[in-house]
């Protein structure tokens, strides 16, 4: 792998242990957003590294949404970073996780994710072609604390200016927050919460894009399924594209 040298320009921190780090990276190849990078270090024993969605467009600076694994090798070591601290970064993005795969007649789309995974859909939704492309864009984002509901600054702007062409629906699990649903992403769709509070339904003329936990990936999915939606494969498109973290 080619590895090519970045600086640390700016760290947000959102709460504890959940950070996103901007990274100045000018040398990385052109991507599309939803790929995803690799950061790391050199080290002793070899080059310490691990793929993150990129949280930001291609450009000469970077954004990486980041949350400490405390038992990890790597985050806690990203956590500590400062700004002008070096760090590698790929210098070409891989994964298939776009709107390329998503269907060319879907009228709308929904951006679910979990955690961190909200990170490939901030990038699309600094670009124009998912603006242009879909009547109503919905982004859920499933989290455990309200504090952990980063980009509230950037999503506001989005409703600002899209109006009802936007909808944000936050889902938190293990407590009651104003303006979010409670519980979890399977929980609201079974209901039909989700649904309601977006105003929008899940048909076959939706993209469903996915991002986050496997155990909501799978449940979700397998909901979808009995809407009658299918999963996107190269040789049978269909309206779900799911990317998986680990």
């Amino acid at each position: 792998m080619k590895w090519t040298r970045g600086v640390v320009k700016r760290k947000v921190t959102w709460a504890e242990g959940l950070f996103t780090l901007e990274i100045k990276a000018p040398e990385v190849a052109s991507f599309e957003p939803g790929q995803f990078l690799q950061l790391g270090f050199d080290e002793a024993d070899g080059h310490l590294h691990r793929p993150y969605s990129v949280a930001s467009p291609h450009r000469e600076t970077l954004d990486f949404f980041i949350v400490l694994v405390e038992d990890g090798r790597l985050t806690p070591k990203l956590c500590k970073l400062e700004e002008g601290a070096e760090i590698d970064v790929s210098a070409r993005a891989a994964g298939s996780f776009t709107l390329k795969h998503c269907p060319e007649e879907s009228k709308s789309i929904w951006l679910i994710a979990t955690g961190t995974g909200l990170a490939p859909y901030i990038a699309m939704m600094r670009e124009q072609e998912v603006w242009e492309r879909y009547e109503k864009v919905v982004v859920v984002h499933g989290v455990r604390h309200g504090s952990d509901l980063a980009y509230q600054p950037e999503l506001i702007e989005h409703r600002v200016k899209y109006g009802d062409r936007f909808a944000y629906v936050p889902v938190v699990s293990r407590e009651s927050v104003d303006g979010a649903i409670e519980g979890r992403i399977t929980t609201a769709i079974t209901s039909g919460e989700l649904e309601k509070t977006s105003g929008l339904e899940f048909s076959t003329e939706s993209c469903v894009m996915m991002c986050g936990n496997p155990a909501m990936l799978d449940e979700t999915e397998s909901l979808l399924v009995e809407r009658g939606l299918t999963k996107h494969k190269r040789k049978e498109p269909g309206q779900i594209v799911v990317e998986r973290y680990w």
